[in-house]
């Protein structure tokens, strides 16, 4: 097994920060909107060196989605920034008329997105975000997984002509992935390869599905781990390639597992290849109030419910 290493825990907003401020420099259509929360977004870099490229909106989330829609007519590319609660459930109808309907090149870039928003609960803690996006047509979806995927995935998003939407987190997390692993839009990365199960993850269970790997390693089970960054388009090809060695998958994911990354695998399988599937996520549930460490334990979003479930579904084969 290629063991990953963290090379030092970062919070996956301070790459999104760091790939904003890279784009300032780098392209002068990139323009920046905030929801009054500049520290939480890390854009203060990029208002520093680019005021006239900023825009402070304020608590008016919708109004924000409305400006950027209207700034890609004169060619900018607008990238928007506020807790993922904001960026999505609250400014829905906003996004699909003026959005995604209207097909305009807006980059929706969320924070604080999942249970490891920590302490301020269950109203800020969405849990079906990337279910109301993915239903978008023509809405990419991306769930990046640590600091340095979330930098790439920054950069790439604004060379690709359409609305994305981009989550991310607060807490800080284990920095895996090479600085210089291309980021390709739509294109899964296989971590670890392996012939008994596979371990479909995104965002911050990537991680977890790599300890858990090893753990089932010790164990004499192999087991296949792949970075799902793209939610949508979902990278098909990988999946079924995976499944066709190892005849089951566990699908893991910081989300409600109603509308998120596992649904959208197991669409997959019903349409190719009908396979054994577990599924790591929230159990249509809210959230509550607590810290990171001890949500991510109670709701089982981890790699010993990673491991169980591996377990459990090879003895479906």
């Amino acid at each position: 097994m290629k063991k990953y290493t963290n090379t030092g825990s970062k919070d996956t907003r301070s790459g999104f920060g760091a790939g904003l401020t890279e784009l300032g420099q780098k392209n002068e259509n990139v323009v920046a909107l905030c929801a009054d929360l500049i520290g939480s977004l890390k854009m203060d870099d990029f208002k520093k060196n680019h005021p006239e490229r900023f825009f402070q909106i304020g608590i008016a989330e919708a109004n924000m989605i409305g400006i950027a829609a209207g700034l890609t007519i004169g060619g900018k590319i607008p990238f928007t920034g506020t807790f993922a609660n904001f960026s999505t459930g609250r400014v829905y109808d906003q996004i699909r008329q003026s959005v995604a309907y209207s097909e305009k090149n807006v980059k929706i870039c969320a924070s604080h997105a999942g249970l490891t928003l920590g302490e301020d609960g269950a109203t800020h803690q969405i849990l079906e975000d990337i279910g109301l996006m993915k239903m978008l047509p023509g809405m990419t979806v991306i769930n990046t997984c640590d600091y340095n995927q979330t930098k790439a995935a920054t950069l790439a998003i604004a060379d690709y002509n359409g609305p994305v939407y981009l989550r991310f987190g607060r807490p800080v997390v284990p920095n895996f992935m090479p600085a210089d692993e291309p980021f390709v839009i739509g294109k899964a990365i296989v971590l670890n390869e392996g012939t008994d199960v596979t371990i479909v993850a995104t965002g911050h269970l990537v991680w977890e599905a790599l300890e858990a790997a090893e753990a089932l390693e010790a164990k004499g089970i192999s087991a296949e781990v792949i970075n799902i960054h793209t939610i949508k388009p979902l990278d098909e090809e990988a999946i079924l390639k995976s499944v066709a060695k190892t005849g089951c998958i566990v699908t893991a994911e910081e989300h409600n597992f109603l509308g998120g990354l596992g649904e959208s695998v197991s669409r997959v399988l019903a349409l190719n290849n009908p396979l054994p599937q577990e599924f790591v996520a929230v159990n249509d549930t809210f959230g509550e109030s607590g810290t990171p460490e001890e949500l991510m334990e109670k709701y089982g979003l981890n790699a010993k419910s990673i491991i169980e479930k591996a377990e459990k579904v090879i003895s479906r084969k």
